[in-house]
């Protein structure tokens, strides 16, 4: 976490900390507001009430591969949406804040579930990357050329569309990557 995100939760929580308890008549009283109004003041004091929850919430969920600050983020949007929902169905308001609580864990959970899957799938993209480029290398040197998708195919075991795929994106990456060099090359000429 970086000190700005840090100093950005300190904030938060200090924030959070300055707000009296709302009791169950305001509460009661807000959410009616809210169903009447919907978005607007009384919605905003409603979720600003959900912070420690949320701030908690997201805080427990760290170290998962998203950061805190972005699941409070997440979290809030989440806090939002429970709250109009909760109002909507015209819920009593000693049970808001379990419902909040429920569906921004949900939410999260979610959240850090999705960051994981992409992060497995990054991760096995650049494997097959690995081996893509490796098999090309061999082939390259046993041919004297450059091999076809169809010869790669054979030689990874890969459906010719997953070798073209990754061939691609693999070229693609390569030209950027030999652009962003030759720049910083014709840079370092310049000096």
């Amino acid at each position: 976490m970086t000190k700005s995100e840090l100093a950005d939760l300190e904030i938060l929580e200090a924030k959070v900390r300055s707000l009296p308890a709302l009791t169950e008549s305001a509460t009661a009283r807000l959410l009616a507001e809210v169903r009447t109004h919907g978005r607007g003041p009384a919605l905003d004091e409603l979720v600003e009430h959900q912070l420690a929850a949320i701030l908690q919430l997201a805080e427990a969920r760290g170290g998962k591969g998203v950061e805190v600050g972005d699941l409070t983020q997440e979290g809030t949007i989440a806090g939002v949406v429970a709250v109009l929902e909760y109002a909507g169905r015209d819920g009593p308001a000693s049970g808001l804040d379990r419902f909040v609580s429920r569906l921004v864990a949900s939410h999260l959970d979610d959240t850090v579930e999705l960051a994981a899957i992409e992060r497995a799938s990054d991760e096995a993209f650049v494997r097959d990357t690995e081996i893509y480029e490796a098999a090309e290398i061999r082939a390259r040197h046993e041919l004297g050329r450059a091999p076809t998708v169809l010869e790669l195919a054979a030689e990874l075991g890969w459906p010719e569309e997953r070798v073209a795929i990754v061939g691609a994106m693999l070229n693609d990456a390569r030209a950027r990557y030999d652009s962003e060099i030759v720049e910083y090359l014709d840079d370092a000429d310049e000096e």
